[in-house]
């Protein structure tokens, strides 16, 4: 049998936005080339030191124009070991911390499914409109998005709707650190409560309202970690549809499908809610 392989090579640009993808397949030697358009982004410190692992720091931008660009990468690009790591907006969830910032990039990288690693890169700007705030307003958004699987469970326990309420207020300074801390507390019992109770997805669409509570000083942490849960208890619920159907193999499979495709629409809702709260345009 006559096996054709198949081999993608990526080529960014020095404007650090535009990426050639050569695709060939052997041994019939055709080659196609497509130009596309992507956008990068790097999670750090707002003093341009690593937030999420790393050594050293970044160069800033000054006075609105780009940080210089970071010495070049030589040798075998590593994964975690060897390179500029950095995010395109579907995986910048996963990653939240204190600083956003765009970047540009050049020279050849290699694409993982977390992050992408180069050889040359630099940061443009700050993206402004995140911090504390605006943080701890999308772990509140994460929450409340899942919060009807707890509220189906559990329709009488109102702690993980107050305690998106206390941390919404605590993000505009219109509650205290003791009310959100009282707030957390009885968000991660109800948690503890749907846990005991074998029912996952309300376990998890709790825990994602307690992280929207967390402490003051633990914002960036609360985003990201709000955001996994959601998504988490986004696909328990629909699990728990296709652990229902499981005597029929047609129901069975229907569910599963439902499942799957419930924790990718929580996956793909997140980045175009981040994309609003700190303003990124097309």
């Amino acid at each position: 049998m006559l096996m054709l392989m198949y081999a993608p090579l990526y080529q960014f640009m020095e404007d650090g936005h535009s990426i050639t993808r050569y695709e060939s397949w052997a041994p019939c030697g055709v080659v196609r080339l497509e130009i596309m358009k992507m956008e990068f982004y790097k999670v750090l410190n707002v003093d341009g030191s690593c937030y999420h692992g790393g050594v050293g720091s970044w160069l800033l931008p000054v006075g609105g124009e780009p940080g210089a660009w970071m010495p070049e990468i030589v040798g075998e690009l590593k994964p975690c070991a060897r390179g500029y790591h950095v995010l395109k907006l579907d995986q910048l969830v996963r990653w939240l911390g204190p600083a956003i910032f765009k970047v540009e990039v050049a020279g050849t990288g290699i694409e993982q499914s977390d992050k992408y690693v180069y050889r040359k890169a630099r940061l443009l700007r700050k993206l402004e409109p995140w911090n504390a705030k605006s943080a701890r307003l999308f772990a509140c958004d994460c929450a409340e998005h899942v919060l009807p699987i707890f509220e189906s469970a559990f329709p009488n326990d109102k702690r993980p709707h107050t305690a998106i309420e206390v941390a919404r207020k605590f993000a505009n300074g219109e509650a205290t650190q003791q009310e959100l801390n009282a707030a957390a507390s009885d968000a991660f019992d109800a948690a503890r409560f749907a846990a005991s109770g074998a029912f996952d997805a309300a376990r998890d669409a709790a825990r994602a309202t307690r992280d929207a509570a967390r402490a003051a000083d633990d914002a960036f942490d609360a985003a990201r970690d709000a955001a996994r849960f959601a998504a988490r208890g986004a696909f328990d619920a629909a699990s728990f549809a296709a652990a229902a159907a499981d005597a029929a193999d047609a129901a069975r499979d229907a569910a599963r499908a439902t499942r799957d495709a419930a924790r990718a629409a929580e996956i793909q809702w997140q980045p175009a809610l981040l994309a609003r709260i700190i303003e990124l345009k097309d």
